[in-house]
């Protein structure tokens, strides 16, 4: 909207042109949504407080846990309000791949708004059942990879990137759209699970999706893409400002959700969140470097589906609770070190992931 603004007064002034440049939009864009975050993070608090809209704790898990009953809850409102008000802002709103990210995100948060309303207002302890849960995830997915795959202008767009190999580009022509389904639906189902410690998502999700912004700008710039001996794709760059004014949001609701946490963000943030870093890296081509640098969110997926495996085939337990970190929690671990491990594996795993884009 602004880039439309300053478009218009350049003919005023020469200075306005700055507006161009991405990696300012981008930044602005992170210190919008930080300052949006922190603005209303305190008024969202005391309204969800007053409406008693506070997370139930489950008697099975780690009893540290049960102090934490009654804490305000949804705070993944906050987040999505902060994303979409500073991308509307310094994104081109012109450019499709903008408003499919924006759209996805806000979509699959409504998924998670109904599912945190059953639950915490109404009381409904089943929430939003599993099964409508994920068709609409599936619908939303599904959707937006046949119109990603429709759209685009050449094969490199449908084409999966292979990491450390500069010359393999693989086609999947038609099976984009299977990849870029399970990638959305697997990342946002991902993130929900490993939403379970104060600070334990939100700051993985800030790290993986600043690398996947850096991944967009580095694919829509035309120089870079050839220096790395990676496909242009035209107008992906814009997704930068989307993947900045979430690094702005998710920071701005850690100050709130730090251990020990103020508010909680709950379905309409994590389910949001993890379909927002697989539809942005779908649009990047980089399916295979989030599974890498997300591997926290892959390790929590893998221990739950093991741990269900196990005790249906065998009627044993691999880990004392999935998700993973409870399983940690409940070996004696305090809290804030799982927590913060979990930060130091993330960031060593998106180094790891952003190094692939050189080593080719």
């Amino acid at each position: 909207m602004l880039l439309w603004l300053g478009e218009y007064l350049q003919q005023f002034h020469s200075g306005f042109a700055v507006l161009n440049y991405l990696s300012l939009r981008a930044i602005l864009a992170t210190i919008t949504a930080l300052l949006i975050a922190l603005w209303f993070g305190p008024y969202l608090i005391r309204k969800l407080q007053q409406n008693q809209i506070g997370q139930s704790i489950r008697d099975d898990g780690p009893q540290s846990h049960l102090s934490k009953a009654g804490t305000p809850t949804m705070g993944g409102v906050l987040i999505l309000l902060s994303i979409a008000i500073s991308t509307l802002l310094w994104g081109n709103l012109s450019n499709h791949y903008v408003w499919v990210v924006l759209l996805v995100t806000m979509t699959t948060g409504a998924v998670g708004f109904v599912d945190d309303y059953r639950k915490v207002v109404q009381k409904n302890s089943r929430g939003l059942p599993g099964r409508w849960k994920i068709f609409w995830q599936s619908i939303i997915a599904l959707i937006a990879s046949v119109y990603l795959y429709t759209s685009a202008q050449g094969s490199a767009e449908t084409s999966l990137i292979v990491p450390f190999f500069k010359d393999v580009l693989l086609d999947l022509g038609i099976f984009y759209v299977v990849l870029s389904f399970f990638v959305i639906v697997g990342t946002s189902n991902a993130v929900n699970l490993t939403d379970g410690l104060d600070g334990l998502a939100i700051l993985p999700t800030v790290m993986v999706g600043g690398a996947l912004g850096a991944c967009a700008y580095l694919v829509g710039n035309v120089n870079f893409a050839e220096y790395l001996f990676l496909p242009y794709l035209e107008g992906v760059g814009e997704v930068i400002i989307f993947c900045a004014a979430l690094v702005g949001a998710g920071i701005g609701f850690l100050w709130f959700n730090t251990y020990p946490a103020q508010v909680f963000m709950g379905d309409v943030g994590s389910l949001a969140l993890g379909a927002a870093l697989g539809v942005v890296a779908v649009i990047v081509r980089q399916e295979i470097l989030l599974f890498i640098m997300g591997g926290i969110f892959v390790a929590e997926t893998v221990s739950v589906i093991l741990q269900v495996a196990s005790f249906k085939m065998t009627g044993k337990r691999i880990f004392r609770m999935a998700p993973l970190h409870h399983h940690f929690e409940l070996k004696g671990w305090p809290e804030p070190r799982v927590i913060v491990r979990f930060w130091i594996i993330t960031l060593f795993l998106v180094l790891i992931g952003m190094a692939t884009l050189k080593i080719r």
